[in-house]
């Protein structure tokens, strides 16, 4: 493997809704810039993206995957996700580790839910947005519509970097050297050339002088810095057409990764944090070879014989073979015994890392995604944002098949997890379950099938069951006093709490505003146990809290009796009283719904929607005189909605939901849960 330095890597991450076309781009990619010698098939199982049994099997990506390739002294990381519904959230795992994404576009299609969801998650990263419409053949008539829904959808300055040709047969540059003597399936290349001038200059008013003294002429080394703060901001969205299955506009890809793309030392640098809570505070990284080691963990997997991986990206210092490194806060080093890169599914050994690249260790089992790799003790805090995913929306109650695997499961629950923190395992020890929620039902049978498969567990599920919660409604205030003497030495602990409703989605804040020593600071963790244990447990319906402030006011201690065990019950009694003075109510899942379906039967669609306490909130004439249809429904009242929409179509409907919101579960809905409204 050729050596590159920090300036000639480009880190790219590919998303898009399913069918799209980006592991064939991918594979176009690749074979054209010699990375590979034949170019594998989706619908074979031959491509290099999508090498598991299971996604062999599915004919759709289901994990993130890794592949890289040497382009005009280049090196290109390329990773591939998942473009189906469900599995958004592990498309959103390797955002952390690259500077830009490839969004890719189904020209026929046009923008679907996925694509909307993948452009919003971008940009809210900071992420460099080239936008590949791609299955231009046969689809000529269809782009200049396209180009303009883009631009009401994401802004007016998503602008093509190239155009097809009047023959869709190739693509003609608008930007790095532009062609204009080639005719275009419409706009003009020098039209599109001035329009992308113009918006790079339009926050630098001395080279946009410049440009004008020099005849309207500027050199790409003169617009390289205002590009690629144009690209940074978000003030430029590059949009190229592409053809995966006919070669075409694949070279321009590529001279469009390695030339508009930021390198790592260009792009918004990440923001490390030090400490945690209170403690934490901001700190720069350098991305210098030579400081400190510092790499941030994005994607775990756990190999029966590879054991857990972890692929990482580097952002300061040199990682070499034989070196010692720490895995966040441990105190153990551990030695780098093997450092790789990814190549779909093979392992390129190499002996060295360099900042800003992307590479893979193995069998260091202390790897969890979102840790950091260091060399020295004084980087034991370091950490990035925790990356925002989809909240789990469905569940399955989960059971050994074999008395006695009990164990096994939960190991392989967790291993599961480890690899996807996009699904969650939850104990419901009220209804004596442990619950395995996710995405949507083939999220979930995805898993299992995984379990079962590489891991050779066997579970028994049940009926899914929604992943409600509960909240407040209002302020209360509430104080318990926890006191128990049975010889020896006793339990005292006594604290008053007030709890107040957050806003929708913000989850949990836990705040002391005790004085005086009244409750000992020591003890402060304590309460909050207390607190956290009984938002798990709820207070209507067994369903875990959330959106709650709880504020510790005062409260009282014993100098031989307080322990902290007295504070976790004090806590979490005085939580539970509050609560109870506090109007709590039950949330249940809100999904968005994007519903496919032939003209004729958007009336069935849209009576049965309506039955299901379901609002539809806008509908669009897609291709062929297909129409979709957008809904927002209860998740309760749409969980069998792939059966129900095979009866009412014949099998031709497609559908795809994700979670919007949580709600306020209505009275008459109470009675389905065996509660009292």
């Amino acid at each position: 493997m050729a050596e590159f330095n920090t300036e000639q890597i480009r880190n790219v991450a590919v998303l898009g809704h399913t069918g799209s076309g980006k592991s064939s781009l991918l594979e176009a990619l690749l074979f054209r810039a010699n990375a590979i010698t034949l170019k594998g098939r989706v619908d074979k199982g031959t491509n290099h993206a999508d090498f598991t049994a299971q996604e062999k099997s599915h004919r759709h990506s289901l994990e993130p995957s890794f592949l890289n390739l040497d382009f005009a002294n280049h090196h290109i990381n390329l990773i591939d996700t998942p473009g189906l519904p469900d599995f958004f959230g592990r498309a959103l795992l390797p955002l952390p580790g690259v500077e830009s994404v490839l969004l890719v576009i189904h020209a026929g299609m046009g923008i679907e839910s996925v694509t909307k969801r993948a452009f919003e998650a971008a940009r809210g990263q900071g992420k460099v947005v080239l936008i590949a419409i791609n299955h231009i053949d046969g689809n000529e008539a269809l782009l200049p519509e396209l180009l303009e829904q883009i631009q009401l959808q994401f802004g007016h300055r998503c602008l093509p970097v190239n155009l097809p040709n009047t023959a869709a047969d190739t693509v003609i540059d608008c930007y790095l050297h532009c062609d204009q003597q080639t005719p275009t399936a419409f706009l003009s290349t020098q039209a599109a050339r001035d329009e992308l001038i113009d918006t790079v200059l339009e926050e630098d008013e001395q080279l946009m002088e410049l440009y004008l003294e020099q005849g309207e002429s500027l050199t790409p080394e003169q617009l390289h810095a205002p590009l690629e703060a144009a690209l940074r901001m978000g003030h430029l969205v590059p949009v190229c057409f592409t053809s995966a299955e006919q070669d075409i506009g694949i070279e321009s890809l590529l001279e469009l990764l390695v030339n508009l793309l930021p390198s790592p030392l260009e792009a918004n640098p990440p923001q490390f944090i030090k400490g945690f809570a209170a403690n934490a505070a901001p700190v720069d990284v350098s991305q210098s070879p030579t400081e400190h080691v510092l790499a941030h963990v994005f994607r775990v997997t756990i190999d029966p014989f590879f054991g857990r991986m972890g692929v990482f990206r580097l952002y300061q210092g040199t990682i070499n073979l034989g070196m010692r490194l720490f895995v966040g806060r441990e105190r153990k080093p551990f030695k780098v015994s093997h450092l790789a890169k990814l190549q779909g599914d093979k392992l390129l050994d190499v002996s060295q890392a360099i900042p800003g690249d992307i590479c893979v260790i193995t069998k260091i089992d202390e790897l969890e995604v979102g840790t950091v790799l260091h060399d020295s003790h004084d980087e034991d805090e370091f950490h990035l944002p925790e990356i925002k995913l989809p909240q789990p929306i469905f569940g399955l109650a989960i059971s050994p098949k074999r008395r006695g695997d009990e164990q096994k499961i939960s190991e392989v629950l967790n291993k599961l997890v480890a690899e996807d923190p996009s699904l969650q395992v939850n104990r419901s020890e009220e209804r004596g379950q442990t619950i395995l929620q996710g995405q949507g039902d083939l999220h979930l049978q995805i898993a299992l099938e995984k379990a079962q498969n590489l891991f050779n567990v066997d579970m028994e599920t049940d009926m899914p069951a929604v992943a409600y919660r509960e909240t407040i409604l209002a302020e209360a205030t509430a104080r318990y006093r926890h006191k128990k003497q049975s010889g020896g030495s006793g339990q005292f602990g006594e604290v008053e709490l007030k709890v107040e409703p957050l806003p929708r989605g913000q989850g949990f804040e836990f705040v002391s505003k005790v004085v005086g020593g009244a409750v000992p600071s020591q003890y402060i963790p304590a309460v909050e146990k207390g607190v956290r244990e009984a938002m798990v447990a709820g207070a209507l319906g067994g369903f875990p809290m959330q959106d709650i402030k709880v504020t510790v006011l005062d409260g009282k201690h014993h100098s031989v009796d307080s322990k902290e065990i007295a504070f976790v019950m004090a806590g979490k009694k005085a939580f539970m009283d509050a609560v109870a003075l506090a109007d709590p109510v039950i949330l249940e899942p809100i999904v968005d719904m994007q519903i496919l379906v032939d003209q004729s039967q958007v009336g069935e669609i849209t009576g049965d929607i309506s039955t299901c306490r379901g609002i539809i909130c806008g509908t669009q004439a897609k291709t062929s005189g297909v129409v979709e249809v957008n809904v927002e429904a209860p998740l309760a009242n749409v969980g069998d909605y792939s059966t129900r929409l095979k009866s009412m179509t014949g099998g031709d409907g497609m559908f795809s939901m994700n979670f919007s919101r949580y709600g306020v579960i209505p009275d008459k809905a109470y009675k389905a849960l065996g509660l009292n409204s």
